[in-house]
Order: C-alpha cells, then sequence, then structure tokens
C-alpha cells in the first residue's frame, strides 16, 4: 500500500538536516532514488553518510572539497 503522506520524524535529528538537492548532489544520484532514500531515512547527514556508506557510495569530490575551509 503507497500513501502520499509527508515526512514524520520519529526520531532525533544526527548531524545537520540535508536538502533533497544537497543529497541528490553529493552523491549524484537520480531523483528517484534520492526521494526514495530521502523520504524513508529523513534528513540526518549522518543516517544519510552511513547509508551511503553502506552501500559504497562516495560522495563526489566536488563535495567533498567544498566542506573544507582554507
Amino acid at each position: 500500500m503507497h500513501t502520499d503522506r509527508p515526512f514524520e520524524r520519529r526520531k532525533k535529528l544526527r548531524g545537520h538536516a540535508y536538502t533533497l538537492a544537497e543529497f541528490q548532489q553529493k552523491y549524484e544520484l537520480a531523483c528517484p532514488e534520492a526521494k526514495y532514500l530521502f523520504a524513508k531515512f529523513g534528513p540526518s547527514s549522518i543516517d544519510l553518510d552511513l547509508l551511503m556508506s553502506a552501500k559504497r557510495r562516495a560522495p563526489t569530490i566536488h563535495s567533498i572539497t567544498d566542506e573544507i575551509s582554507l
């Protein structure tokens, strides 16, 4: 059964919250896959980064260098 309910937070947010666009860009995901993972696991950057690490998907080099402040 498929429902179109908005995301409901059930647990505490860990790390900063990604936007869907940030998450999709960081891991170069197709829109349907990014939407599915974002809806299922929520916006937590720590949770999503752990998930992508388990899937052996590394962030893009651009997202890594953007995080480094010189």
